[in-house]
């Protein structure tokens, strides 16, 4: 997708946090920024923008019981392993998010060429893990299904990762998961993506 992080560019840092309708065409304080980091992996920004939500509620601050931090709920490790100091500022906290996405493209975009469907996968492989999807994607080729449809197919295997029978299967690489929040995740993502759209006109020709 020609990624690159010469995109990334340094923006003023925003201590609060609001969620907002109605006549402003506002979802967050954090709007400019998701707008142009959201370029970079060229998704549309309600889409990421409802990422962050389902994520933190955009809550810069928020940390997990797993540790998982910030907008993006991004594992420290995960940080540190792109150089990046997760805690230090919302801007740092979405470049690390960023480079997680590119990631997870880098996995699934030589696999699934339907670009809707795609992201259903990365949605997915953001909350669970690529491991764990990939395994769903396997178990639904053997078992005679589209491994590169989400709905009615790898979505259903994910959560079948939850029986011994299938989580023992040779093709599974990552064992037992429970993948019903996870698919949750990704409807839920979807769901408030096309109420953004409902409320926020599409923005074909902002510069970023």
């Amino acid at each position: 997708m020609g990624f690159t992080f010469d995109l990334l560019k340094s923006f003023p840092d925003e201590e609060s946090h609001e969620f907002t309708f109605g006549n402003s065409e506002k979802i967050s304080r954090y709007d400019d920024m998701i707008r142009r980091f959201s370029a970079i992996i060229n998704w549309d920004w309600r889409l990421l923008a409802s990422l962050i939500y389902q994520e933190s509620n955009f809550d810069p601050t928020v940390e997990s019981y797993r540790g998982a931090f910030g907008l993006m709920q991004i594992m420290p490790y995960t940080g540190k392993n792109f150089g990046i100091d997760i805690t230090s500022s919302p801007e740092n906290n979405l470049k690390a998010g960023i480079r997680y996405i590119i990631w997870l493209h880098s996995i699934f975009d030589p696999r699934i060429s339907d670009e809707k469907e795609r992201i259903s996968f990365i949605l997915a492989a953001y909350n669970a893990g690529p491991g764990h999807v990939l395994d769903a994607m396997k178990l639904a080729e053997k078992n005679g299904m589209n491994p590169y449809k989400w709905d009615g197919s790898v979505a259903t295997w994910l959560l079948k990762k939850s029986e011994r029978q299938f989580y023992n299967d040779n093709v599974v690489k990552n064992g037992y998961f429970r993948g019903t929040e996870s698919v949750h995740f990704v409807s839920q993502v979807l769901e408030r993506f096309e109420h953004y759209k409902s409320i926020i006109p599409e923005e074909k020709n902002r510069p970023f």
